[in-house]
């Protein structure tokens, strides 16, 4: 069976090709038409489909649209109800009528597909597949939470023998992920783009409003919350985009944050009594929140937790593909990495160099070379092996840097154009990880959990210890990732240090870095020392 999933509705348009049951291929939009989140302002233009994205799947795989035996669509419109509250009937009418025509749109984009063969996949569901049937293990009970889908923000239930069983669903205008964005919006970022923002701006505030916004955010204890819209100025005053933080702003995301935390609490200790299952899976954009992760992990119910690397609507092209794929009969190969997207040969690199007119080297040992780069204290942009699917950087489109220097980390929000307040992750080896942290889960080679810091390391890897001393660490397996392994090998041999700071190679309002070409304008419009692009390096001139 050949399916391909398609995400178009809402932000992060992406596809992804499943091929008897296997993950062959996976991208975001973004990464090729370089327009961050891979669409116009809001509102969303429902009409645009990742077309760059789904014709490179195919060709990944060797296929042609007419190849395709489903096509996994992750929105059903006939579901959508226009008279919620909170909506606006246009938009939706909107949204709906375009929606409706997708299969049409799809076979325009790639000539030779049969749109008979389109099936609309709901929102939700698609959410729950990309964890339930990607996840390392099987049967598992199942949890999806973000701003929205046709009229609902919630979805729990369990997967049985690959098939998904629905125990409960929350509907709008009750929705964690839209109360989110509300106070992303208040505190003057970009609404549905910045929440790991506040996530990060919460750690410097205390939970203080946490009770009184508990009057309108709790969870009703039969699988379902209450998360009406807040008056968010009663705690801390609108700010406006560049302004300074004020104490409460803080604390107000602070207390939010705990507030998503308790109710993610209950939602799973009711959907472990309804199940009696010992694993959960996860997906949603509230899944993206690592620190409630964390605390689910710890306190939860559940014995292990999987959560889908790509959680957000990116996921839900994948999740399509593999929901109509098992309902075609083809069981579901386990997702063994986020490594989905664009590879290219060094030949490909090569030529790249060479068009750029750069002097370029090839090393011996190319990760002895970026060790000591890093050794030297050099920021090093690292582009190797297939672009990850998802919104973190696992050490495919990296920038590196020496985490044993306080000052690193705003050298890359510099570089990055990040606000100052912004942390950066550490990548270790999966062996030496609990030398240097605690209270998280081991292997955690998707960078969806945080960590505590052992106090006596915190002095010793400042630039990756938030203010909490806390990090969001990524776990490396030499078996999945040997080159990654032997770098970081290479780098703890000359500083007694087996952590290197790694985040997203890319610069502010950009995306992910994705092609040769995009390392190579990244590389020249930003303070980087060395570019690491497969066996080659290129040096900044002195």
């Amino acid at each position: 069976m050949r399916v391909l999933g398609i995400n178009a509705v809402f932000h992060d348009p992406a596809a992804a090709l499943v091929v008897d049951g296997r993950i062959v291929a996976a991208a975001e939009e973004e990464r090729f038409s370089r327009r961050k989140h891979g669409k116009r302002p809001v509102p969303f233009a429902t009409w645009e489909l990742p077309e760059q994205a789904a014709r490179w799947c195919l060709a990944e795989a060797g296929l042609e649209p007419g190849d395709l035996d489903a096509i996994g669509y992750s929105y059903d419109p006939d579901l959508v109800d226009h008279d919620l509250d909170g909506v606006d009937p246009g938009w939706e009418e909107l949204r709906t009528t375009y929606a409706r025509r997708a299969p049409d749109f799809l076979k325009t984009a790639l000539p030779g597909l049969d749109p008979e063969r389109v099936r609309f996949v709901r929102h939700h569901v698609a959410h729950a597949a990309s964890s339930g049937l990607a996840a390392p293990f099987g049967d598992a009970a199942v949890l999806v939470a973000d701003g929205r889908g046709e009229a609902s923000s919630y979805l729990a239930g369990e997967y049985r023998d690959g098939k998904l069983v629905e125990l409960a669903a929350q509907r709008l205008p009750h929705s964690l992920g839209l109360r989110y964005e509300d106070l992303t919006e208040h505190l003057g970022f970009a609404r549905s783009s910045d929440e790991y923002k506040v996530m990060a701006l919460a750690s410097y505030g205390k939970p203080r409003f946490s009770g009184a916004l508990g009057e309108s955010i709790a969870a009703t204890g039969d699988g379902g919350f209450r998360a009406a819209p807040v008056d968010l100025s009663r705690f801390a005053p609108r700010r406006e985009p560049g302004a300074d933080f004020r104490p409460e702003h803080a604390d107000l995301a602070a207390s939010m944050q705990q507030r998503i935390e308790l109710v993610l609490l209950d939602l799973a200790r009711w959907l472990s009594e309804q199940t009696g299952q010992d694993r959960l899976t996860m997906a949603g954009g509230i899944a993206l929140n690592c620190v409630a992760n964390t605390r689910l992990r710890a306190e939860g119910p559940f014995g292990d937790l999987w959560v889908q690397p790509a959680a957000g609507d990116a996921g839900t092209a994948l999740g399509a593909a593999l929901h109509l794929a098992a309902e075609l009969g083809e069981p579901a190969a386990p997702m063994t990495g986020a490594d989905l997207g664009r590879g290219f040969t060094d030949a490909e690199i090569q030529r790249a160099l060479a068009a750029a007119r750069l002097p370029y080297e090839r090393p011996d040992d190319i990760a002895a070379t970026v060790a000591q780069a890093l050794a030297d204290d050099e920021i090093v942009a690292w582009f190797q092996g297939r672009a990850e699917l998802g919104p973190r950087a696992l050490g495919h489109r990296s920038l590196l840097a020496h985490p044993g220097h306080q000052r690193n980390l705003e050298r890359l929000n510099d570089v990055k154009g990040r606000e100052q307040f912004r942390p950066v992750a550490p990548m270790v080896h999966a062996g030496r990880a609990h030398e240097l942290f605690e209270r998280g889960p081991v292997p955690s080679p998707y960078m969806l959990f945080v960590h505590d810091v052992r106090p006596e390391w915190r002095d010793r890897i400042p630039a990756v210890t938030h203010v909490d001393g806390t990090a969001r660490i990524q776990t490396v397996d030499e078996r999945d990732e040997p080159l990654v392994a032997r770098m970081l090998a290479e780098f703890a041999a000359r500083t007694g240090i087996p952590v290197v700071v790694n985040t997203s190679l890319n610069t502010a309002g950009r995306p992910m870095v994705d092609s040769p070409r995009d390392a190579l304008e990244c590389f020249g419009s930003s303070p980087v020392d060395l570019l690491a692009i497969g066996p080659f390096v290129v040096r900044r001139p002195a």
